[in-house]
Parts: structure tokens; C-alpha cells; sequence
């Protein structure tokens, strides 16, 4: 079973950049579906990204566009970069890992900050 570790959030003014990641340990990150979920203050946790085995993509329509998830399976890594970042994108951003059907094994990780703000 994966552990998960996620950096890069922060403070960030709007307009700008941020590339998140999530470092997983374990030799079986490839098999996993890798994705991103947000929470807000308030509101429900939500998904952001996801990223399958097979590089298969999905977006949240709010970061369609302005957001890219990609892997690096040899690094046990997975990244979000967040572009043309709004204040609306502020919330705590989680790490999920998804083992697949039948497997019943879906780690999270404890969450990094984004704060979008002027």
C-alpha cells in the first residue's frame, strides 16, 4: 500500500502558477489511479484531476484548461500544474490514490494549502 506526501502549495497571487506534487512510496505507483481533490472552506472536498494507469485524464470543468495532471511513474510522482490560478482555487488541496475495482485500497494524502490571493 502507497503512502502519499504532498508539497508545493502556498501563497500565490491571482494570475499566477503553482505545480503541486505528491510523492508516493511503494513499487506498485504505476497500477494506481492518481488524482487531486480540493475542499474549500464550507464546502464538500471535490475532484480537481484525475490520472489512470493508462494516462487516461478527467477534469473538473472549473480547471479545464487552466490545470494539467501528469505522472512520473519512475519517480513515484504525481504533479499538478495550476495555471491562471483565481481566488475561487483556494482550499486544501489532497493527494488520492486508487488502487482500482476490487482492490479496495485508496490512500489520501494529509493535504497542502493554496491560498490565491492579491
Amino acid at each position: 500500500q502507497v503512502q502519499l506526501v504532498e508539497s508545493g502549495g502556498g501563497l500565490v497571487q491571482p494570475g499566477g502558477s503553482l505545480r503541486l506534487s505528491c510523492a508516493a512510496s511503494g513499487n506498485t505507483f504505476g497500477a494506481y489511479t492518481m488524482a487531486w481533490y480540493r475542499q474549500a472552506p464550507g464546502k464538500q472536498r471535490e475532484l480537481v484531476a484525475r490520472i489512470t494507469s493508462g494516462y487516461v485524464r478527467k477534469y473538473a470543468d472549473s480547471v479545464k484548461g487552466r490545470f494539467t495532471i501528469s505522472r512520473d511513474n519512475d519517480k513515484n510522482t504525481v504533479f499538478l500544474q495550476m495555471n491562471s490560478l483565481k481566488p475561487e482555487d483556494t482550499a486544501v488541496y489532497y493527494c488520492n490514490a486508487d488502487r482500482g475495482p476490487g482492490w479496495g485500497i485508496e490512500v489520501w494524502g494529509q493535504g497542502t494549502l493554496v491560498t490565491v490571493s492579491s
